[in-house]
């Protein structure tokens, strides 16, 4: 069997760019794959979220723009507490544990564990929890802090 000089160049380029992935996804603090075609799997249990702007509230984006360039997203805790803020993205909110609440205009849209909430650009809202509360956010566009 003669194995060219082409196809061992090919098959050494896969595994580095591997082992660059899984060396990357392995740097962020939680479990995440990230296969070569651009596929990513991430364990949300593993996550660990950080402060985000006033005690009870904390967050950790689980992709870079460099890995999912037109959406982002990540895990968000609320803690007893509600924080008022106006999004200039779409965001779908998938909660994982506790009661979400999501107050706009005075009124309450509430999402349970399994459930999903949307909300969409321009929305002014109140995020709101009487529990402890866990989901997923999803976001589009990912840049969102630059529009």
């Amino acid at each position: 069997m003669n194995i060219s000089e082409e196809l061992i160049r090919e098959i050494i380029t896969k595994v580095v760019e591997s082992a660059a992935s899984e060396k990357k996804a392995s740097d962020c603090g939680f479990e995440k794959q990230v296969d070569p075609s651009g596929i990513i799997g991430i364990k949300t249990s593993t996550v660990k979220c950080e402060r985000f702007e006033q005690d009870g509230v904390a967050l950790k984006d689980v992709v870079t723009l460099e890995e999912a360039p037109r959406m982002g997203c990540g895990v968000m805790e609320l803690d007893h507490t509600s924080f008022e803020w106006t999004l200039t993205y779409d965001e779908y909110d998938i909660v994982l544990e506790g009661t979400l609440e999501i107050e706009i205009d005075g009124r309450i849209i509430s999402g349970n564990a399994g459930d999903i909430i949307y909300i969409p650009k321009g929305s002014h809202i109140h995020f709101q929890t009487k529990d402890k509360c866990r989901y997923v956010y999803t976001v589009y566009p990912a840049n969102w802090a630059e529009q």
